[in-house]
């Protein structure tokens, strides 16, 4: 199993690289990085503590490498992007990418929603039909949306939710209307082609966010209004007991990318099947001692063994990504 991953070396370089260049230069620099980057930064700067001359160099002469063999002259950017993105990730969700990116001028206003604590978002949508407010969370990420539909009513939740389901893009005047709702909030653009935004996959990747006792009434909710859009809804959730499903061979991978305190955790709630599935996919001692902490642990709180699983559950889609792990699909088989 995993230990300090490469992400944490990455993200423990890069913060040495930003303390190397100073206050404002950094500041610049953080400018440039999406929410999340800029809070994991932070965090790794403010646990650092003396970090030796020989490591700094290193993180000097290794960035200097990389700066030398980087061209940033790029006729034309936003094609550019469409380009790397596609190769990288396939046409499906480089599309879903670009939208969000080349939006830009569209959005800068919901780009500043995520900046901002769940509480400051919900405060601020809590008074808005669920029509705009399912509109303005498409933008957030899923982890983000979830978080603030925890704050609202369930009767709220819940329309937003069958919304953001039947939410079939986002025309350029509606979000524009979305501008004069928001009163600077949102910023309306000129991009002719409707986004892709929303929809039944972005409404089950909320939902695996939500938690159980949260899914359960959503999916009621829906049910009750339209049967066809739950199924469809749970046709692309993947839970935690999906995991059963995926090959040796994922699990294998899985297993390399997860720590163990956090599978000890997140296997309190699993079924017996799934637990055996782990167990196999180990050695007989990793296994040995993986069943003697589940015997040893004692009651877990359901939220901290949630939380656990939908930390698994990311790992498994970045793997699906990166082409490690394959996810049988619903009605047509799909390959990733």
């Amino acid at each position: 199993m995993a230990s300090a991953s490469m992400d944490d070396e990455g993200l423990e370089n890069a913060a040495i690289l930003l303390m190397s260049l100073g206050e404002e230069e950094a500041a610049e620099v953080f400018k440039h990085l999406a929410p999340k980057e800029v809070q994991r930064l932070g965090e790794t700067i403010a646990r650092m503590r003396a970090v030796t001359r020989e490591r700094v160099e290193g993180v000097m002469d290794a960035f200097e490498k990389v700066a030398a063999n980087e061209s940033m002259l790029v006729a034309d950017s936003n094609e550019y992007v469409k380009s790397v993105l596609r190769k990288a990730l396939g046409e499906d969700k480089a599309n879903l990418l670009i939208d969000r990116i080349l939006q830009g001028s569209d959005v800068t206003g919901i780009e500043s929603l995520k900046w901002m604590d769940p509480q400051s978002v919900a405060e601020l949508l809590r008074n808005e039909h669920p029509q705009i407010v399912a509109a303005i969370l498409v933008h957030l990420e899923f982890d983000q949306a979830a978080e603030v539909l925890k704050l609202f009513t369930e009767r709220q939740r819940n329309e937003v939710m069958v919304r953001i389901a039947t939410l079939d893009g986002i025309q350029p005047t509606a979000l524009r209307d979305l501008n004069e709702v928001m009163s600077k909030v949102l910023a309306g653009g000129d991009r002719s082609k409707k986004s892709s935004l929303g929809g039944v996959k972005t409404a089950a990747e909320i939902l695996n966010m939500l938690g159980s006792a949260v899914e359960t009434s959503v999916l009621d909710f829906v049910r009750e209004a339209d049967n066809d859009l739950a199924q469809k809804i749970m046709d692309n959730m993947f839970t935690f007991d999906d995991v059963e499903k995926i090959d040796d061979k994922g699990i294998q991978s899985l297993m390399k990318e997860v720590q163990s305190e956090s599978l000890v955790i997140a296997l309190k709630g699993a079924t017996p099947a799934l637990r055996e599935k782990i167990f196999k996919n180990m050695s007989t001692r990793a296994a040995e001692t993986l069943r003697e902490d589940l015997d040893s642990r004692g009651p877990v709180r359901l939220s901290e063994v949630e939380s656990e699983q939908k930390e698994m559950l990311k790992i498994v889609r970045r793997l699906v990504d990166e082409g490690q792990i394959v996810l049988a699909g619903g009605g047509d088989e799909q390959f990733v």
